[in-house]
Formats: structure tokens, C-alpha cells, sequence
């Protein structure tokens, strides 16, 4: 497994902050952000009037998400006619489902902000060049979910592969699927609509509707700004609300977020734009719409506040890095206990952590990070269960892992989507494979 192979491979993730750390998303605890009925909250439309008829529309989408226990308890705690004919529909459906066999086989792919305008994004010079190496399109997003759906998988957080017990021992947990399902992980790196992506084809904020649905806002090539779903979240939570067996339990995915330029396109950094009433304003729209992305089944992760390379880093820089990523970050999104390697660049090699490494030391037993994720863009699955850490490798969909299937080249994206079927047709093929800018961090 080659944890630290991909830092090269990502060199699209370079710094654009002065050297510092975060978090963000699912408690401390490690509990994943669907809710404890393992419901989809996605937010939007209009709850049916009758309540027994909400009921029934509940537990349909509990066991359509595979909560097959939560449903039998939605209907029988409603007790009407109509709720009690269901029960046997839904045990028969969860004497079918099987417990996965084995969760270090889940794999783990990750996306870095989509390319609404393929023309303005991916352009000849250096920045295009680095956009279309290390960026998909909104096209290619939406082909590839429909395919990874059509090919089974559903998404699970990784709160789903394994959790700490009140021991502190990390464990395997059960996810039971229907046959021919197949886990998978989703995470999205640089959700923060940076300063030097403006008006260069790429969404610029999220925002949150007045029914509950998160949004983005997006300046088209007229000068106008519309909203809709320009990036993998709102797209996700569309695709989810129609095919909500595509979700685990109500799981989407977890979103890195760095600090030194604001997260979810709000400039909230006092670091950098100092304490002022419209950095405040910032940080007070931006927990609005964190609040509400994790009521949508998602949960937040520290990509560092920085965005630095820690297999270099020293201690000293890692721990003032967090430190400000706990200042800055934290209180807008809420503990997490997941952290994503900016470049994937691990802490250790691929023998399991220890307290002996001081970098695991402070980030598993300072930082409270308990799931670790670098990246491996050409094995299928990586998955280190530890004493009470887990690790996993991420698989990244950008225009040079699809290039490289395209190639013929050993690639693991094949699993999830035929590329040549879900490429963007606006896409500047063949896509360098290196060079480029420091886009995407």
C-alpha cells in the first residue's frame, strides 16, 4: 500500500496558507452524522399531512437506507392498519441482508470541487492545466454516481467500519446489505471555495434554502449569479432524495475543510482577514450551513488549517497549525474525530500507529483524531485497523485517475464507473499528467 506514493500524485493540493491545523463534522466520539433513527434528513418538500401516512413514509425510507430495525419500530410505534402491514414486507427484507464479510475490504474515493464550465476551468495555462489534473466536472460527478449506484454501492461513513467501544478499543461494526450491495466511503477535499478559484468556472459558496436543502451559489458566464446544485454536496443530496438506497443509514460523506481562506466559501478566517463585524457575519452564515449539512447525513473533517504537508512537518508546525484550526474551524463545524492528510501525506508508513511516533501522539491523543485517511489512487481498498485508530486509503477522481484508466494504466477507479462513458465531452483530453498549478489547496 502506498500511503505516501500520492503525494507526488497530489501536488494539486499544495498550501495557499501560511503553514498551520483542524477539524470538523461527527462528534468526538466518532459517531457518524446520519440520525440515531437512521433517517435521511435531506431536508426539503412537504411532510405528509396525516400523520400515520408520515409514518409509512418514514419507515419506507428507513428501510429503503437499510435500517431495517428502525422501520419495524417507526411502524409499530404508529400502530395503524396500514403501518402494521408493512412489518412483514420489512423482516423479510432484513432476513435477506447479510453483514458485509470483511470492512477492510470497503474502499474510499474522494473528489475535489466540481468544474461547473469545463471552458473557463480547465484553460491552457499553468492554473488550467493544475484545475483539469486534479478536478472532475459537475457532468462527470452526476454520470459517476449513477453508474457506482447502478453497480451496487451505497455510501457509509467510516464511523460504519469500525468504532471505538467505551473500552477505547476500535472495533469492526456489522453493516448489513441486501446481496450484490457493497459499501463504499465518500470524502470531498477543499470544500471552501478559495480566493483564486473566483470566476474561473467553479461554484462559490454553499448556502442553506429556507426548507432545509443546501445549495450553491454560482456566477455564470453572463455575470449572473444564480443557485442550484453546481457541487458534490447539493448534487449528492439531489441524487440521495431520488435514490435514497444509495445512502447507508441516511451516510453521504465527509467534507475536508481547511481555514486559512475561510471554509464553505465564507471568508471566516480572523487570522487572515482580522476580527471584523463581516468576518463575524462569515462565521455565523457558515455554521448555518455546516448545522445543516450535518443534518443531511454529512460529516466534517480537518484537512488541516493550512492546508501542510505532515509527513514533513515537525511537530511544532502541526500543533500550531491545529491550534488554529481549532480556533477558526472547529467552532463552525463542531468536533470530528476525522482527519484527511492534505496531499495524503501520512504521519507514518503503513506499519500501524503507535504512541511512539510523536505526530501520532499529539493528532490521535492531543487532537482526538481517531480515523486517519491518506491516499492510494491504484489498490482497490486499504484499510489499517489500529488499537483505537482506524486508517484508510483514498482513492482520488480527478482528470488524471480517469486519464490513467483511459490509458489502459492500473487504475482503481474502474471499479466504481466506466470512464470513458462518464468523461466530460468538454474535457481537454488527453489531461497532463504533470506539471500544473497548486490548484485545489
Amino acid at each position: 500500500m502506498a500511503l505516501l506514493a500520492a503525494v507526488g500524485l497530489l501536488a494539486a493540493c499544495t498550501s495557499g496558507g501560511d503553514g498551520a491545523g483542524g477539524a470538523g463534522g461527527a462528534d468526538r466520539t466518532g459517531r457518524p452524522g446520519a440520525s440515531a433513527t437512521g433517517t435521511d434528513a435531506t431536508g426539503g418538500g412537504e411532510a405528509p399531512a396525516d400523520p400515520h401516512a408520515q409514518a409509512l413514509e418514514t419507515a419506507r425510507r428507513q428501510a429503503d437506507q437499510y435500517d431495517y430495525d428502525g422501520a419495524i419500530a417507526t411502524l409499530t410505534k404508529d400502530g395503524s392498519d396500514a403501518a402494521k402491514g408493512q412489518v412483514a414486507g420489512i423482516q423479510a427484507a432484513k432476513g435477506k441482508a447479510m453483514r458485509w464479510p470483511d470492512n477492510a475490504t470497503i474502499p474510499h474515493l474522494f473528489y475535489h470541487t466540481l468544474a461547473v464550465d469545463p471552458a473557463k476551468a480547465f484553460t491552457a495555462g499553468s492554473e488550467g492545466v493544475g484545475f483539469s489534473q486534479y478536478m472532475a466536472t459537475v457532468s462527470e460527478f452526476k454520470a459517476q454516481l449513477k453508474q457506482m449506484h447502478e453497480r451496487g454501492f451505497v455510501l457509509v461513513h467510516p464511523q460504519r467500519i469500525a468504532t471505538k467501544g467505551p473500552d477505547g478499543v476500535m472495533r469492526y461494526q456489522p453493516i448489513l446489505l441486501p446481496p450484490g450491495k457493497k459499501p463504499v466511503v465518500l470524502s470531498l477535499d477543499d470544500v471552501s471555495y478559495y480566493e483564486y478559484m473566483t470566476g474561473k468556472g467553479f461554484a462559490t459558496a454553499l448556502v442553506k434554502k429556507d426548507d432545509g436543502r443546501v445549495v450553491n451559489t454560482y456566477t455564470d458566464a453572463s455575470g449572473t449569479t444564480v443557485e442550484g446544485s453546481y457541487d458534490c454536496p447539493p448534487i449528492l443530496d439531489d441524487f440521495v432524495r431520488e435514490h435514497p438506497d444509495f445512502s447507508y443509514r441516511g451516510d453521504k460523506g465527509s467534507i475536508g475543510l481547511t481555514g486559512y481562506n475561510g471554509v464553505l466559501g465564507y471568508r471566516t478566517s480572523e487570522r487572515k482577514y482580522g476580527a471584523t463585524p463581516a468576518t463575524k457575519d462569515a462565521q455565523a452564515k457558515a455554521k448555518v450551513v455546516a448545522d445543516a449539512l450535518k443534518a443531511q447525513g454529512w460529516n466534517f473533517a480537518s484537512h488541516s488549517w493550512g492546508h501542510i504537508n505532515m509527513t514533513r512537518s515537525g511537530v511544532g508546525l502541526i500543533q500550531a497549525d491545529s491550534q488554529r484550526w481549532d480556533r477558526e474551524v472547529r467552532p463552525i463545524v463542531g468536533d470530528t474525530a476525522e482527519l484527511i492528510y492534505p496531499f495524503g501525506a501520512d504521519v507514518s508508513d503503513a506499519k500501524p500507529y503507535t504512541d511512539a511516533n510523536p505526530k501520532v501522539r499529539y493528532l490521535h491523543g492531543t487532537e482526538k483524531f481517531d480515523y486517519f485517511f491518506g491516499v492510494d489512487g491504484t489498490s482497490p481498498h486499504w484499510v489499517q485497523l489500529g488499537k483505537s485508530t482506524l486508517r484508510q486509503a483514498r482513492i482520488n477522481i480527478d482528470g488524471l485517475s480517469m486519464q490513467r484508466a483511459l490509458d489502459g494504466k492500473s487504475s482503481a477507479v474502474r471499479q466504481f464507473f466506466d470512464v470513458k462513458a462518464t468523461i466530460d465531452p468538454k474535457r481537454p483530453l488527453p489531461v497532463p499528467s504533470i506539471g500544473g498549478p497548486t490548484a485545489g489547496g
